[in-house]
C-alpha cells in the first residue's frame, strides 16, 4: 500500500451520498471514493483517511459538520465496538430506502434489468429482538474498548459474547443483546456469572484450551425454548455442575443440551448432541404447519418475517393447484412444506443430507404426503436423467446460499424451461449475476425486496421470472 501523502490525510466538508457494507458511509473527492466508518448519507464532515489505495480510500469521521436526517441515536451499548447492527445509527425507515436501493441497483448494473416496477420492500415487523437464534463465544481473551482502557480496563478478562470484527480471538462482553428476546440475556449473563463465581475456565481461541466454548439460544414463536452449551476441556463434574444450575434457573427450558467440541473450529454439525433434560429439539410453527428445530437444524432466524418472504414466494408463483414444483437448496424443506398443500407435488433437493432427513419429518409431523427430497451436490442431482424420471417441473423455487448458484446449475435451469422460476435471494449481487444469464431465456416480471435483518444492511429479494415465449 502507498504511503498517504501528508496532505491528503484530512479532508474537509466530505458529503457522503451512499451506504456501503459493513455501515460504512460512502463519499468522494475528486476522483477518490471514500468508505467512511459510521457515516451516513447526507453527512457533510471532515475526515481523516486511514488506508489510501488507487481508486479508493478509507477513513474515519474526525467532525461532524452538519448530519443527515436520516441520522439516530443508536439504542445498543455495543454500538461500534460489535459486529451486528452496523446500521443502528439510521432511521429504520432510510435502512429501508437504502436496502431496496441496493437491490435495484444490483440487478441494473449487473443484469441491466429494468425495475421500475419493483414493489416496495417489505418492513420487518419487529425492529428489536427479532431473532429467534444466537449464537455467543466464551473466551478468555475479554476485547477492552476505549472506556476499558481509559479507567485502567477491568481485571475480569473472561467474556461471553460476539467476536470483534478482524479479530477471531477477541470477544466483546456483551451486556444486553437488542437481536433476541426474554430470556436471552438473562441465559447469557446468569451463565456467565455462575462459571465466574465457580472458576470454571473460558476457551483460549489461540491456544485451545478451556471448559466452555460456545452458547446457542433457541427461541420460538410457540414459546419453546433450547439451550445449547459447548465444552471443549471441561474439568471432572464441570459439565453436570453447570447444566444443572442451568436446569434450575430457567425450568421453562423445553430442550437443555450440550456438546463436547474439541476441534480446532466452532462447527457442531458432525459432533454428538447429548439431552441433559427436556427434549432433544423444540417445535416452530408457520400458518398452522408444524416444524421440528434441533440443535443442527436450519430455520430462518426471523420467524414471523419468514413467513412473509414464503408467502411473497408463494404469491409470485401463482399456483392452481396442479403444478409439479422443485425446490433447489430446499434446506429443512420449509418452502417446499409450505407450498405443497397448493400444488399437485414438489421435489426438494438439498446438499446437506441432516437437512433433508429435517425435511422428510417435517412433511411426516405436518401429514404432508406429496413432498419428496434428495440430497447432493445440487449440480450432479439436477441433471437431464433426473428431470426425464421425475418429470418437468411447471415451478422452480430457487434459494440459493449468498454465493448463488453454480453456473452449471445456471445452465441446468436454461435446458430444463420451466415456464416459472421463483428465485429468492440474500444477496442480490450474486442473485443479479444468475439473472444475467436466465435472461437468455426468461423475463423478470416481478421484484419485491423483503427486510429480515433490520439494523444491518443484508436484504432478502424475490423475484419472479416468466419464460420468454418466441414468435418464428
Amino acid at each position: 500500500m502507498k504511503k498517504i501523502p501528508a496532505d491528503l490525510k484530512q479532508i474537509s466538508n466530505v458529503l457522503v451520498t451512499d451506504i456501503a457494507e459493513e455501515g460504512r458511509g460512502v463519499g468522494k473527492a475528486d476522483d477518490l471514493v471514500i468508505f467512511i466508518e459510521k457515516a451516513i448519507p447526507g453527512d457533510v464532515a471532515d475526515i481523516e483517511l486511514l488506508k489510501k489505495k488507487k481508486n479508493f480510500a478509507e477513513a474515519r469521521i474526525n467532525r461532524l459538520i452538519k448530519p443527515s436526517e436520516y441520522r439516530t441515536e443508536p439504542f445498543c451499548q455495543h454500538f461500534g465496538v460489535c459486529g451486528g447492527c452496523k446500521w443502528q445509527h439510521m432511521t429504520y425507515e432510510a435502512q429501508l430506502q437504502f436496502k431496496q436501493k441496493s437491490v435495484t441497483d444490483a440487478l441494473q448494473r449487473l443484469a441491466k434489468i429494468d425495475t421500475s416496477e419493483t414493489e416496495p420492500i417489505l418492513p420487518s415487523f419487529e425492529t428489536r429482538y427479532y431473532r429467534n437464534k444466537l449464537e455467543y463465544t466464551f473466551s478468555n481473551k475479554r476485547w477492552l474498548t476505549n472506556e476499558d482502557i481509559s479507567t485502567g480496563g477491568d481485571a475480569e478478562m473472561n467474556a461471553l459474547g460476539f467476536h470483534v470484527p478482524l479479530r477471531f480471538d477477541k470477544i466483546l462482553n456483551i451486556e444486553t443483546c437488542y437481536l433476541q428476546g426474554d430470556p436471552s440475556n438473562e441465559i447469557r449473563n446468569s451463565i456467565r456469572s455462575f462459571a465466574l463465581e465457580n472458576n470454571i475456565s473460558f476457551y483460549d481461541l489461540r491456544n485451545h484450551e478451556g471448559a466452555l466454548r460456545n452458547l446457542i439460544v433457541r427461541t420460538a414463536t410457540t414459546g419453546e425454548l433450547m439451550i445449547v452449551v459447548i465444552f471443549a476441556y471441561p474439568g471432572e463434574e464441570e459439565v453436570s455442575l453447570l447444566m444443572q444450575f442451568v436446569q434450575q434457573r430457567f425450568p421453562q427450558t423445553t430442550s437443555l443440551l450440550y456438546i463436547l467440541n474439541q476441534k480446532k473450529n466452532d462447527t457442531i454439525f458432525d459432533q454428538e448432541i447429548n439431552v441433559f433434560a427436556g427434549r432433544d429439539y423444540i417445535f416452530e410453527e408457520m400458518e398452522g404447519l408444524t416444524f421440528k428445530i434441533g440443535a443442527k437444524s436450519f430455520y430462518q432466524t426471523n420467524s414471523l418475517q419468514a413467513h412473509e418472504l414464503y408467502s411473497i414466494a408463494r404469491q409470485f408463483a401463482g399456483f392452481k393447484g396442479d403444478e409439479l414444483v422443485y425446490d433447489l437448496y430446499t434446506g429443512a424443506g420449509t418452502i417446499a412444506n409450505f407450498v405443497a398443500r397448493h400444488v399437485k407435488e414438489v421435489i426438494g433437493i438439498e446438499y446437506v443430507p441432516s437437512a433433508i432427513e429435517d425435511a422428510k419429518l417435517n412433511s411426516s409431523i405436518n401429514g404432508i404426503t406429496n413432498t419428496t427430497f434428495y440430497a447432493g451436490d445440487m449440480k450432479d442431482v439436477l441433471t437431464p436423467d433426473f428431470v426425464a424420471a421425475h418429470g418437468k417441473p411447471d415451478v422452480i423455487i430457487t434459494d440459493p446460499p449468498r454465493a448463488g448458484m453454480h453456473g452449471d446449475v445456471v445452465q441446468r435451469l436454461l435446458e430444463i424451461e420451466a415456464p416459472k422460476i421463483v428465485y429468492v435471494s440474500c444477496n442480490a449481487a450474486t442473485q443479479a449475476r444468475d439473472l444475467a444469464i436466465l435472461g437468455e431465456k426468461y423475463s423478470v416480471s416481478r421484484i419485491r425486496p423483503v427486510d429480515m435483518f433490520p439494523h444491518t444492511q443484508h436484504v432478502e429479494n424475490v423475484v419472479l421470472l416468466e419464460k420468454v415465449v418466441r414468435r418464428l
